[in-house]
């Protein structure tokens, strides 16, 4: 019998002993290669992490705003070169015709803002506080790729929510949400509530007359456009004029109560229009370098207020004496 040749007591063939110590030894070498590898790669991998996390965090942020400066990491696609450009979140509060859709195109002008419109507008996106809570994550994660994206790295991001799309409805989440989420928040709202309840109006008669070619159009970027929706003059009820009034204020002082707590400016469609700093202060506001902002959209009811309502001298007759007088005269919008 040669000397490598072995049985087992069966009489089955078995491997010689040198070849077997050799397979045993070549899988145990293996296997501590690949846990070698492992190591090394998550080593690698905590290594960039922290080297990321260091260089991303360089620019000089003052210790009370450390919170809201944030370095997001989308999931539908990578921010490159960007992913170290810190980022701060922000939301627009504001009522339909209150300017925020103009105000909106202004930010958006800027190369390093992105503000995404009214996404709440969608019943299913606010329809209880887990699907806005939901909503918010996925916008301020940056995976909400809109016609807002810019190709320069942006450095603030936000939306614009307005007060009858679920906000006031779940004020105390929100807020909380807002805050550790470090998010600042703009209030834009119109001194003069007449002039906002008049374009609320006149643009609620265009969704049914769709004056321009059939087309109905809330903002217009010509002023042939302008002059046509101008020329209708809504009626304001008399009657009513002044509950709705009080109602619209009695909104903008509760969201501003219930808000109060977090970082935010208040800022008036006619500061804007009057106050060539405002939009200055706006992107101070945001930590944005300062730039010139400019916006298409042509204003449509421009006219001083009488000419702007089909029943001036009942309206007049209302507000005169009350604590409303001061809408009358319209000074308080400069062209």
């Amino acid at each position: 019998m040669h000397p490598y040749s072995l049985k087992s007591s069966k009489g089955a063939p078995i491997l010689p002993r040198p070849i077997f110590v050799f397979f045993i030894a070549s899988f145990g070498f293996y296997v501590c290669y690949l846990s070698f590898n492992q190591i090394t790669l998550e080593s690698g991998r905590e290594g960039n992490s922290r080297e990321e996390q260091r260089d991303c965090r360089k620019p000089y942020v003052p210790h009370e705003e450390l919170s809201y400066v944030h370095f997001p990491k989308p999931t539908s696609y990578s921010r490159g070169e960007c992913s170290c450009t810190p980022v701060r979140f922000f939301v627009i509060v504001s009522m339909q015709r209150s300017g925020s859709g103009w105000f909106e195109t202004l930010l958006n002008s800027h190369p390093n803002i992105s503000s995404n419109g009214e996404i709440f507008n969608r019943v299913d996106r606010r329809e209880n506080i887990s699907s806005i809570l939901q909503t918010l994550d996925t916008l301020y994660n940056l995976d909400w790729l809109t016609s807002a994206a810019k190709n320069e790295c942006t450095a603030a991001f936000g939306l614009k929510w307005m007060l009858n799309q679920g906000i006031l409805e779940n004020p105390e989440d929100i807020v909380s949400y807002l805050k550790k989420k470090g998010v600042s928040v703009i209030f834009l709202f119109r001194r003069n509530t007449l002039r906002r309840l008049i374009s609320v109006l006149a643009n609620d008669y265009d969704k049914d007359a769709k004056q321009l070619n059939g087309t109905h159009k809330s903002h217009v970027h010509s002023k042939e456009e302008a002059e046509i929706l101008a020329k209708f003059k809504p009626h304001l009820d008399p009657s009513t004029l002044i509950t709705n009034i009080r109602n619209i204020e009695k909104a903008i002082r509760d969201c501003l109560d219930h808000f109060k707590s977090t970082r935010h400016m208040i800022l008036y469609y006619e500061d804007i229009i009057s106050n060539s700093n405002a939009l200055f202060q706006v992107q101070e506001f945001l930590r944005v370098p300062v730039r010139r902002l400019m916006s298409r959209q042509v204003k449509i009811h421009t006219r001083p207020i009488p000419d702007l309502v089909k029943n001036w001298e009942e309206v007049s007759s209302k507000l005169n004496g009350t604590e409303f007088a001061h809408f009358l005269d319209g000074s308080d919008y400069v062209k």
